[in-house]
């Protein structure tokens, strides 16, 4: 059908868990997981009636691949260490992290720009993304609690892609590594903005008056600052 070729290749899979039709959306095209119960024309005539919506999100998805592809002249810089892609023989992916240079060794013959090729990337930095961030930021929530007055029982780090960062009425604060792609000073603001809800749970007048505060009344414009980066 002429129509579904406008969002790539798309790949149906069958699952026996799956109660409902799932669509995951990549850059080149689409991955379709339904229950065996659905037909799938049914689907088909889902996805078409989605068109313009998938077809939005696939061109975000896109603009995000670019910005943070894992290739040899893209040079990615965490809070912590560069990522470095190296051409050689080897007929998989090795990752090395020394001298704050997380060197990833891939073969010559590589396609890159591949989806699979960037997700085994990303599964292999996100390893150290999760490493890191346990040994940076913990220490750092109880920093900025120390500083600020205050209480928090637990921090837990987390793969989260949809929030960089979240607090339970239990005030254990968990937050996502992907921040290890932030600057520093965001980083600050979103530990912060999970402190000011171990106090105040909602975002009402005397949540942004506590996130004043504690940011010398730059709450406003950092939080604009942080909607400028996504999650990869």
């Amino acid at each position: 059908m002429q129509e579904l070729k406008d969002f790539g290749k798309i790949e149906f899979v069958r699952n026996k868990r799956a109660k409902r039709v799932s669509v995951k959306i990549k850059s080149d095209g689409l991955k379709v997981s339904m229950p065996y119960h659905v037909n799938k024309s049914d689907v088909i005539d889902f996805l078409l009636s989605k068109k313009n919506e998938i077809l939005r999100k696939q061109q975000k998805v896109q603009k995000k691949k670019l910005k943070l592809q894992i290739i040899p002249d893209n040079n990615i810089q965490t809070l912590t260490f560069s990522i470095k892609v190296i051409p050689t023989n080897r007929q998989d992916l090795f990752f090395s992290l020394r001298n704050q240079v997380l060197s990833i060794e891939v073969p010559q013959d590589a396609d890159m720009l591949s989806d699979d090729v960037q997700e085994a990337c990303w599964e292999g930095i996100n390893h150290f993304l999760k490493k890191e961030s346990k040994r940076v930021l913990t220490q750092r929530v109880f920093e900025l609690a120390k500083q600020h007055n205050f209480k928090v029982l637990d921090v837990k780090i987390q793969s989260s892609k949809t929030r960089w960062g979240s607090c339970s009425q239990k005030r254990s604060i968990n937050l996502s590594f992907y921040l290890m792609l932030l600057p520093m000073h965001l980083i600050d603001y979103v530990i912060l903005h999970e402190l000011c809800h171990t106090r105040e749970m909602n975002h009402g007048t005397a949540f942004w008056k506590l996130m004043d505060q504690v940011t010398n009344n730059q709450s406003n414009a950092l939080k604009k600052e942080l909607k400028k980066y996504e999650i990869p």
